[in-house]
């Protein structure tokens, strides 16, 4: 047994049963009714690579489970993730602590948020994370492994289970876990530098431009109305403070942008202006973000931030 979160978690030995394995860690609560890759001292090792099994970084909301390199590594083993994934999924946990991302909140809500992540730079492409077709969908080992061991960290450290910590009305599928990488266009070029941030997400949007866009304008124009009825469904009636947006733009909908000659900030401009002096959708143009991402076709997604209060938060990574 090792420490993670609120109880001790099993390892098993190399030659255990399969569905035994499976039954004792759903008894324990430390997996999330999926099917979970079992945890052995020889796997728990190979996920550390030599760190410090119990340096500390902190402790994590609602209960305050200590996170250690061991208790992280542990939620990336029975997630299915590499070692060369631990960092992502430790730094995007660390990165979800920042005040601003509010994770007591998000925790604790009858809500429906969690934490999605995005991976930019050398990094994404090294551990092949899809930031093409289907990038928020099934098909990529990283993307689903990523996304689901921090999830697991949220719940086996942070203590948020159904019940427990985590109150949620209905959840959302991406409790499950979501992860996805951020790609490159001549509107927003390759990011040099690696680094991870957490979203705290309260759901999707499909988005699609005018019928028969052109025109920047027109790519834009479908997308403010999506962000404005998410902030308005979730104000309860009340006339919050601004926050954020996001919106994954593919590259056909991003060259419309450049070959007209906008830039990014063009379009964070445009949205923030036309949303209205009395109550904008973002506390400034700079806290629209235009993502990069995704494949062929005109479909773009809206990620709904959570209407209690929060903001994404990004942590750097050692490049590969």
């Amino acid at each position: 047994m090792i420490p993670v979160g609120d109880r001790d978690a099993p390892l098993f030995p190399s030659d255990a049963d399969w569905d035994s394995a499976q039954t004792v860690l759903l008894d324990h609560e430390l997996i999330d009714g999926l099917p979970a890759v079992v945890p052995t001292p020889a796997r728990l090792d190979a996920m550390l690579a030599g760190r410090d099994p119990m340096e500390s970084f902190g402790f994590m909301p609602p209960l305050f489970g200590e996170i250690t390199n061991q208790a992280v590594a542990y939620c990336c083993v029975i997630a299915g993730c590499r070692p060369a994934e631990f960092p992502v999924v430790r730094e995007a946990a660390l990165a979800t602590l920042d005040d601003e991302f509010n994770l007591l909140g998000i925790q604790t809500t009858t809500g429906t948020p969690t934490a999605a992540v995005m991976v930019r730079g050398p990094i994404a492409e090294m551990l092949g994370m899809n930031a093409g077709t289907n990038c928020l969908g099934p098909g990529n080992r990283a993307n689903a492994c990523i996304g689901r061991a921090l999830r697991l960290v949220l719940t086996n450290i942070g203590g948020a289970r159904p019940l427990m910590g985590d109150m949620a009305t209905m959840g959302q599928p991406a409790k499950y876990g979501m992860a996805f990488a951020e790609g490159s266009h001549a509107l927003a070029p390759a990011h040099t530098e690696s680094a991870v941030t957490v979203i705290g997400l309260s759901g999707t949007m499909e988005v699609l431009p005018e019928q028969g866009a052109s025109k920047p304008e027109m790519v834009l124009r479908p997308a403010l109305v999506a962000m404005q009825g998410g902030r308005v469904a979730a104000a309860a009636g009340r006339q919050k403070p601004p926050t954020e947006q996001f919106l994954l733009m593919p590259p056909e909908m991003a060259d419309i942008l450049s070959n007209n000659g906008w830039t990014r900030a063009d379009g964070q401009a445009f949205l923030h202006r036309e949303s209205g002096a009395d109550w904008p959708i973002a506390r400034s143009p700079a806290d629209i973000h235009i993502i990069m991402t995704g494949g062929a076709g005109v479909k773009m997604t809206c990620l709904i931030p959570w209407g209690g209060g929060t903001y994404c938060v990004t942590r750097p990574l050692p490049q590969p």
